[in-house]
């Protein structure tokens, strides 16, 4: 008997949306990748049918921003890569671009290397890595050229917070810019001031402000906003694109957006979290509760914040949906119980993010801003975020009518609390395919542990379509002036 990568699928019945259209047609899955589209095809006799009857169709999703089996702050959050990848499954996501974080000093390729050894035997879904440059050096320099052009990184972060653990200083970002826009490679930034976000945790602590909401307050979304537009700022002079991820407020998204109208390179990326709640709880009387909404930057108090994320992710002006899923238990956040700057930050969101956006009100664009958007950014297009022939069979049979209330009682991650608990969301994954193989399949994960494979990301994508053009255009304004020599006199000092 066929082993389920070997035997063909056949959907039928549902209506395949890509991201510039949809209509009803079936598809046939042989290898791993779409075989044909449309009606009336030769389906071979073992073919395993899907029926989609009134449902949709869609290409699988792809979570920007994940952090499985993450060592931070002391623990390691709770979701490896397998039950990290289980809960994405479940939810209709099929890749995820997690992140390599080297400690400061330590190589790149090292820390790669690493991350890398932890994921490929445990990943239930694709994946990919964009790796952080948490300090710099030749060295540094010298090993982003080695992922870029070997290990298929096309993308590298930098944090304007942590400071003294990630945090890097405008200097060394202005480097790291230029070293991506020599590689082809897109940077990336954690969007705080570092600076004042350590001396906000200071004066907290001074005025005795120890509980979780003293996490927000020495966060507010004014540091958000200024780092956000700095990194921009930064980013035009040495003209390569960039991509704010979490954004997080309302002051950060229309940096973003009021970059983008005034022609800079610019990419924005919220997550599920700050689109389905908000940082209130952080004031909840229940410790546990409270510290199980802190994450870095913080969810804001103001409830019409995820609202105004989403009218800006539905226009278009915010291009990519992540998670920042990174999961922390009970006892681990409880490093934090007398020092809101001890409690690990981070949540889930993974399993979540696709029926979140569907229930927000991002129906049309849906497909973009779960999947497209994000295989156009990080070069993998139409190899994902498309359902085609010859694309890779990461398929989605998403029922938008089907409705199921959010509970750590029955949701798929290794955390014993889902910061979404009881809300109540419509559009569901019935059945997700993963290259061509059934892992989930009406509310029933099929264990396929190992069957992700990493996804390497060519550099040079459609980010740098414009880059060369730019420069050009600068360089006519970048010429001296020709003028007589100063013959004056000149002051004696």
């Amino acid at each position: 008997m066929n082993s389920p990568s070997e035997r063909p699928v056949f959907i039928h019945g549902g209506v395949v949306v890509n991201d510039d259209r949809e209509w009803r047609a079936d598809v046939l899955v042989e290898g791993g990748v779409v075989k044909a589209v449309g009606l009336d095809l030769n389906v071979p006799s073992d073919a395993l049918r899907l029926d989609a009857t009134g449902k949709f169709v869609l290409p699988g999703g792809i979570d920007t921003h994940t952090h499985m089996q993450l060592p931070f702050m002391g623990t390691v959050a709770a979701d490896d890569f397998d039950i990290g990848t289980q809960a994405a499954v479940a939810g209709g996501t099929t890749m995820i671009l997690d992140f390599v974080i080297p400690q400061k000093g330590q190589s790149l390729l090292e820390a790669y290397d690493q991350w890398k050894q932890w994921a490929d035997p445990k990943v239930n879904c694709d994946y990919s890595f964009h790796v952080a440059v948490t300090w710099w050096s030749d060295q540094v320099a010298d090993e982003m050229k080695v992922l870029a052009e070997e290990r298929g990184v096309n993308s590298f972060k930098m944090f304007m917070a942590y400071k003294g653990v990630f945090m890097l200083e405008d200097d060394k970002l202005f480097h790291a810019f230029t070293r991506c826009k020599e590689l082809g490679a897109l940077p990336q930034v954690h969007a705080e001031n570092g600076h004042l976000v350590a001396e906000g945790q200071k004066k907290m602590l001074e005025l005795g402000i120890c509980g979780p909401e003293g996490h927000l307050m020495s966060r507010p979304e004014e540091v958000e906003a200024e780092a956000t537009h700095r990194a921009i700022t930064i980013a035009d002079q040495v003209n390569v694109p960039i991509y704010i991820v979490h954004v997080m407020s309302k002051g950060a998204a229309n940096k973003v957006v009021d970059a983008r109208q005034r022609g800079k390179l610019v990419y924005g990326e919220p997550i599920a979290a700050g689109l389905g709640t908000d940082g209130s709880h952080c004031w909840h009387h229940d410790w546990r509760h409270a510290a199980a909404y802190v994450m870095g930057p913080p969810l804001r108090p103001d409830p019409t914040t995820k609202d105004h994320l989403m009218r800006l992710l539905a226009s278009g002006d915010l291009q990519t949906v992540g998670t920042d899923n990174c999961t922390f238990n009970a006892n681990q956040k409880a490093l934090g119980k007398d020092d809101f700057t001890r409690i690990p930050n981070g949540l889930n969101g993974t399993e979540d993010r696709m029926s979140i956006v569907w229930t927000k009100g991002v129906a049309t664009g849906f497909v973009g801003v779960t999947s497209s958007n994000a295989a156009r950014i990080f070069n993998i297009y139409p190899r994902k975020g498309r359902i085609e022939v010859g694309a890779d069979a990461d398929i989605v049979i998403w029922d938008g009518d089907a409705k199921r209330t959010i509970s750590a009682k029955t949701h798929h991650h290794a955390v014993d609390f889902n910061i979404f608990e009881g809300m109540e969301v419509q559009g569901v994954a019935v059945t997700t395919l993963v290259r061509g193989r059934v892992v989930w399949r009406d509310g029933e994960l099929v264990p396929a542990q190992g069957w992700g494979r990493y996804v390497p990301r060519p550099c040079w994508g459609p980010a740098f379509g414009s880059v060369a053009q730019r420069d050009a255009q600068r360089a006519l304004y970048h010429q001296p002036v020709k003028r007589e020599p100063y013959a004056g006199p000149v002051i004696q000092l």
